[in-house]
């Protein structure tokens, strides 16, 4: 594990390749590390024990008490933190072809239905379009993926109503409608042929969501006696997932008003969320918010690999991985990322953020799309 410590991962490059190919190795290299950490500290068999399935623990480094062993399997296990887990294994699978990685995300999509009780959905919207993302990539790699896209786009039409002039509920049971849960719904649906449907969704968070004197995306909107509330925390996935359905309908369609909304979106993200250095800001914990800013990363590199001449997206990926690897902590077991790309990591005690799958997830996302950019 030599390879990971500080100064020698990505410190020296093959003499013999340009620099744009040393620049490709250099990034894959260290998504490599990324991913190597997170599969060794957090990926396991079902129960520790079932065959041929893999999920991801919460955190690590994990309690030896039985109790908190026991509350590990049988407590909350965050159906949607395990679909961007998913969606990393098919970036490294991407950049890497390798046969005992397909035979993890196979084993990572019969151990989240496994887990989840036998079932593909849950009764949050967001949580299962993320997941039929992560699967719907997956192809070919897990024979039961058709099968979960067909259950997740079921239940996602099911819950588009017109309530709030349209779009999805966060949830089932619940008036609240939020950028999280209809911008992924929003780009499954278009890759799975339901572009006029998907389009309508984009069209609602353009309309409801989009703050027009700042340009970013709200959380959400829920219906009040006296007319709407709104929740206008801009969280950074918030931007992502609409970018990445305006991206996704600009390809499909070719109607210029995606492109230019895709435009405005990432100006509104580099001036309000990344001042002053292209370094993505983070959030004061771990836990969901973990998440945050690796889907936004996830989309920038979208929206840049497809449409190259969109402002900001290339440069804010970059600088941002450059950031959140000159601060991580190097252990002799591999890497720790910070969840502010802005600040040092620390190695994960019992309360620290870099110890939530989803602080380091969202660093190994941010590190696969410049492998993807570079």
């Amino acid at each position: 594990m030599s390879g990971f410590m500080r100064g020698t991962v990505g410190a020296t490059t093959d003499r013999n390749l340009t620099p744009s190919a040393a620049m490709s190795s250099l990034w894959a290299t260290r998504a490599a590390a990324a991913e190597e950490a997170v599969r060794s500290r957090y990926l396991h068999r079902v129960g520790g024990a079932v065959p041929a399935t893999r999920i991801g623990r919460i955190r690590s480094p994990r309690s030896g008490a039985p109790r908190a062993r026991a509350r590990a399997l049988i407590g909350p296990w965050h159906y949607w933190w395990q679909a961007h887990l998913l969606d990393c294994l098919v970036d490294a699978q991407l950049r890497a072809p390798d046969p005992r990685r397909a035979a993890a995300i196979a084993g990572m999509v019969r151990g989240v239905r496994l887990r989840n009780l036998g079932r593909w959905t849950n009764d949050y919207y967001d949580d299962i379009a993320w997941f039929g993302l992560a699967v719907h990539r997956a192809g070919p790699r897990t024979r039961s993926g058709p099968r979960a896209v067909a259950a997740i786009t079921a239940r996602l039409r099911a819950g588009h109503t017109s309530d709030l002039g349209g779009g999805i509920h966060w949830r089932r049971g619940d008036d609240f409608k939020n950028a999280p849960a209809n911008g992924p719904a929003a780009i499954l649906l278009a890759r799975t042929g339901a572009v006029e449907l998907a389009a309508g969704i984009t069209d609602w968070l353009a309309d409801t969501l989009v703050d027009p004197d700042t340009g970013l995306v709200i959380d959400g909107v829920r219906p009040t006696a006296d007319g709407v509330q709104r929740a206008t925390t801009t969280y950074t996935y918030c931007q992502g997932v609409y970018l990445g359905a305006c991206v996704e309908l600009a390809q499909r369609t070719g109607d210029g008003r995606w492109r230019e909304r895709a435009e405005a979106v990432l100006v509104a993200t580099a001036r309000h969320l990344a001042e002053p250095d292209g370094v993505v800001g983070g959030y004061d914990d771990g836990g969901d918010g973990g998440l945050f800013n690796g889907i936004l990363a996830r989309y920038l590199a979208d929206a840049a690999a497809r449409v190259p001449d969109l402002p900001h997206a290339r440069d804010l990926v970059l600088a941002s991985a450059e950031a959140v690897w000159a601060h991580r902590a190097d252990t002799p077991h591999g890497p720790f990322f910070a969840h502010d790309w802005r600040r040092a990591a620390r190695e994960p005690g019992p309360e620290a953020p870099e110890g939530d799958l989803s602080v380091q997830l969202s660093a190994w996302m941010l590190l696969e799309a410049a492998a993807r950019l570079s």
